[in-house]
Parts: structure tokens; C-alpha cells; sequence
């Protein structure tokens, strides 16, 4: 099985956070190292977009008003057609109650806050991979 790099590079990340000096920061890291980005402002929004256009991978924060992290990885992971969507929380909470719910929820992974651009590169990366095999099995299973 080979891995088409410039496809995982390329691929297309939806960023939820209610901070948009947050969705800045990520945007630029991300789409410098070519990925495609799409930001959302709230949890509602953020599942909007994913029914129209889903993402490769999401990078979402727990604490926004109206829905939180939680609820929309819970909704997102109860839907057939985007259960297998890669969620990594990146969040200020830091202590293992939070870690532990997020992964409860559906998360893959979890970036704590403030966050060093290598290891958002390097977690989004190995997500993006993981799930491009298992897409790749499932294919072969298939067939």
C-alpha cells in the first residue's frame, strides 16, 4: 500500500473555534504547508459545512457558546455518512477529565493550548494517514 503524500498534504481541514485570532493561527500554519482550510466560528455553522462539503480532518475546540466541542463531535459520530471523519480537540483545557470526554465523544487526538506548530503538523499529519489507510482496507475489503 503506497500513500500518496501530496494527496495527504493537500487534503482539506475544517478548524472550529470561537476565537478568531485561534482560526487565524491555524489557518496560516496549515494552508503554508498546503493543506486546504475552511474555519467556522461555532459548533451549528461547523455542521452546516461538514453535511455540504465534508472535510478530510477536523480541528475542534471544546468551549464555544451555543454547542461545544462535545456535542458536535457526539452529533457528527451518531451520522453514518461522516462518523469516520478524524476529530482532534484542540483546547486550554488540559487535565485528563477533559481528555478522557473528548475521546469519549470520538476524538482521534487532543492539542493542548497554547500549541507548537510542529506537533499540530505532526498530529494532523499522522491522522491524515491513518485515515487514508483505513480507507484504503476498507476499499480492499470490499473488493
Amino acid at each position: 500500500m503506497s500513500l500518496e503524500l501530496t494527496t495527504i498534504s493537500s487534503s482539506y481541514i475544517l478548524i472550529v473555534d470561537d476565537l478568531p485570532i485561534n482560526l487565524r493561527l491555524l489557518s496560516i500554519l496549515l494552508q503554508r504547508n498546503g493543506y486546504q482550510v475552511k474555519t467556522e466560528l461555532s459548533g451549528k455553522t461547523a455542521l452546516e459545512t461538514i453535511r455540504a462539503n465534508p472535510p478530510d480532518l477536523i480541528l475542534l475546540d471544546i468551549m464555544m457558546p451555543e454547542m461545544d466541542g462535545y456535542e458536535v463531535c457526539q452529533q457528527l459520530k451518531a451520522l453514518d455518512e461522516f462518523c469516520d471523519i478524524p476529530v482532534i480537540f484542540i483546547s486550554a483545557l488540559d487535565d485528563s477529565l477533559n481528555k478522557v470526554k473528548a475521546f469519549e465523544a470520538g476524538a482521534v487526538d487532543y492539542i493542548t493550548k497554547p500549541f507548537k506548530s510542529e506537533e499540530v503538523l505532526a498530529r494532523v499529519k499522522n491522522q491524515l494517514m491513518i485515515s487514508s489507510l483505513q480507507a484504503q482496507l476498507h476499499e480492499k475489503i470490499k473488493n
